[in-house]
């Protein structure tokens, strides 16, 4: 299976340093403005102090302001991944509204470049695990919290930040044709992620479903 990581950003050798320079250039944001773009909560602690509050899928976030440190429930910190993750969201975001229109990673900017890898480690894992099992992947999906949609022959929306949503798309196959799966985005992506870094999210829905069969 082709690694995600590969040729994204959340793995370059530099990774660090990019996220502490964009962490310096998000710290002379004003807390309101990057909540107005992310969509997040905000909860004041003190002068200039407070924590954001969002979810990555079903998992809570908590980030640290302004020293913009991502933190699990337990107050331990997420892996250098997923802060890196964050803080390009928090980067990216604009506060665009979404545009309604679900597209494909290829359509994305740059997509296209990424794309046969993508559908490797995304829709063709989930084609893996369920085959022409097509309850089976309603069932997963919905332990994963996923919300039933009317494409194809099942498909469902997850919320993977907040102005973020995925779709997981599936054509039952049968004996003659295998089945197909895709995971969409809405076409509004580019205003709150880089194409690839967007592409990490497709990967870990994948997993967060097919983890739900075994």
């Amino acid at each position: 299976m082709s690694n995600p990581a590969l040729s994204s950003p959340l793995s370059k050798p530099g990774l660090a340093l990019r996220v502490d320079e964009l962490r310096a250039a998000l710290r002379l944001v004003p807390a309101n403005l990057l909540v107005e773009r992310t969509g997040c909560a905000y909860h004041a602690l003190g002068r200039g102090r407070g924590e954001f509050r969002l979810s990555l899928f079903d998992s809570p976030l908590v980030v640290s302001f302004p020293e913009l440190v991502a933190y699990q429930t337990n107050g331990e910190p997420f892996p250098p991944h997923i802060q890196a993750l964050g803080i390009y969201y928090f980067h990216t975001a604009d506060g665009a509204p979404l545009a309604g229109d679900w597209v494909s990673f290829a359509e994305l900017p740059d997509g296209r470049i990424y794309d046969h890898a993508f559908q490797g480690y995304s829709g063709n894992e989930v084609v893996k695990a369920f085959g022409l099992d097509v309850e089976g992947f309603k069932r997963a999906c919905e332990k994963a919290g996923g919300r039933p949609e009317t494409f194809g022959d099942a498909a469902y929306s997850f919320q993977a930040l907040p102005r973020l949503p995925l779709l997981v798309n599936f054509w039952c196959g049968d004996e003659d044709f295998p089945s197909t799966c895709k995971i969409l985005f809405d076409r509004s992506l580019s205003h709150y992620l880089p194409t690839d870094v967007a592409a990490i999210l497709g990967g870990m829905l994948a997993r967060k479903i097919v983890g739900q069969k075994r």
